[in-house]
């Protein structure tokens, strides 16, 4: 079901496994290569060593397209794509694209070493062939220095090895340096160049920005937990139209579809007693979009802080009180085949005032990214009612964190 073309056994990989073993309380990670499938990324957002790092406090100005790039002062950051797509014969995908960088220590090392890096990355790709019922998941490990992975501004460009998300001027070979009098969206950094491979499937994307930035939490401090600085900042592009390839089983496709992209750094995003998140983002087809994630607590129940936005075809967001405006139930389970842990499959969604009534059920049930971090992450449908109860369609992608894995609700053997 999955790979992971990362695990070399280079001494590249140690400062992050080091890391990554620290964060997650993990003792069987040995060096030859990432562990597999017992670390927890609710733990390495959790409460870690935090003194020396920026941390999310206050709301702040967003700068594009300095924020389309990277923000070193802070622990963890990501830069995060998904989307769903066609091919010219009708087939449907679904992929996710992510790199994590990690910092490993607030201050950059000193000496004339081109090997010294403070940073280091996690890649991780996944493409669902929606027709097919198949799912393929790989991830990829690199140390930020030596050319091998890296994140930079202008141009924009963001990489491990070969995976890559770059501005079309990076991509051309092209430095347009800073730019001013940028619009909204930082608008010289697209189209965005995407490209990621596994051991039998691929995409290469070319991104436009779509729809304006849409600034989540409170004008993009989106916070987490209770504690000052227990948040991210936070935006997002929700509907980035795509054009590209696939290949799958080494065969290719010319896709077209809609891509959502998400941005967040932070330096320590939970707090005690969060155990995972469930995240939904929904493109419907009256031009409408929805972001809803529920913070669980260990007693199962929704975290406070829970957040969910509606963008109207304009662009526009609407928030929505959690609890009081959105409700999230899960309709059904699924147990993955690795030990049994149990993960919710298929919800309804309501916004019972502006007559909203989604059902969203995975395409394919088992999506579940058997890698380093283990977490369900997969396509959906949704059908049902949009705005003012009108009838919609829709399609999107659901993540679930906190279910399987090192100190997971729900997992029936230890690891």
């Amino acid at each position: 079901m999955g790979t992971a073309r990362g695990r070399r056994g280079s001494l590249l990989l140690t400062l992050l496994l080091v890391c990554v073993a620290l964060a997650c309380g993990d003792e069987g990670a040995d060096e030859g290569g990432p562990p597999t499938g017992n670390l927890s990324l609710v733990s390495t957002l959790g409460g870690l060593d935090t003194v020396g790092y920026e941390r999310a406090t206050e709301i702040r100005d967003f700068v594009f397209p300095e924020d389309h790039g990277p923000h070193p002062g802070f622990r963890t950051e990501w830069w995060y794509v998904t989307g769903n797509l066609t091919s010219d014969a009708g087939r449907d995908f679904g992929f996710q694209f992510t790199i994590f960088r990690s910092s490993l220590s607030p201050t950059e090392p000193g000496g004339p070493s081109a090997w010294a890096t403070n940073q280091a990355y996690m890649g991780h790709f996944a493409v669902t062939d929606i027709d097919g019922g198949a799912f393929e998941a790989t991830d990829l490990f690199a140390r930020g220095s030596g050319g091998l992975a890296g994140a930079q501004t202008t141009p924009l460009r963001v990489w491990i090895e070969d995976w890559v998300l770059e501005s079309a001027a990076a991509a051309s070979g092209q430095d347009r340096g800073s730019a001013e009098g940028v619009g909204a969206s930082g608008s010289e950094t697209f189209p965005l160049r995407l490209a990621a491979d596994g051991d039998n499937f691929a995409v290469e994307l070319e991104l436009e920005a779509g729809k304006p930035i849409v600034f989540q939490g409170d004008r993009g401090l989106s916070q987490k937990g209770p504690q000052p600085g227990n948040a991210s900042y936070y935006y997002a592009l929700t509907r980035m139209p795509a054009v590209g390839s696939v290949v799958f089983d080494g065969e290719t496709h010319a896709v077209t579809g809609l891509t959502w992209l998400d941005r967040e750094w932070s330096t320590s995003a939970l707090s005690d007693g969060q155990v995972g998140w469930d995240w939904f983002a929904l493109q419907l087809d009256d031009g409408w979009e929805m972001m809803v994630y529920q913070l669980r607590l260990e007693d199962g129940t929704p975290d406070p802080l829970s957040d969910g936005v509606l963008i109207d075809p304009q662009g526009r967001r609407i928030p929505l009180e959690w609890g009081e405006e959105v409700e999230v139930v899960p309709t059904g389970t699924w147990r993955s085949p690795e030990d049994g842990a149990e993960y919710p499959s298929g919800w309804r969604i309501r916004v019972p005032d502006r007559g909203w009534d989604l059902t969203v059920e995975p395409v394919v049930d088992d999506q579940e990214l058997r890698l380093a971090f283990r977490y369900w992450e997969g396509s959906v449908a949704v059908e049902g009612r949009g705005e003012g109860g009108a009838p919609v369609a829709g399609r999107g992608y659901v993540e679930l964190t906190g279910y399987a894995g090192f100190g997971a609700q729900g997992t029936t053997e230890e690891r």
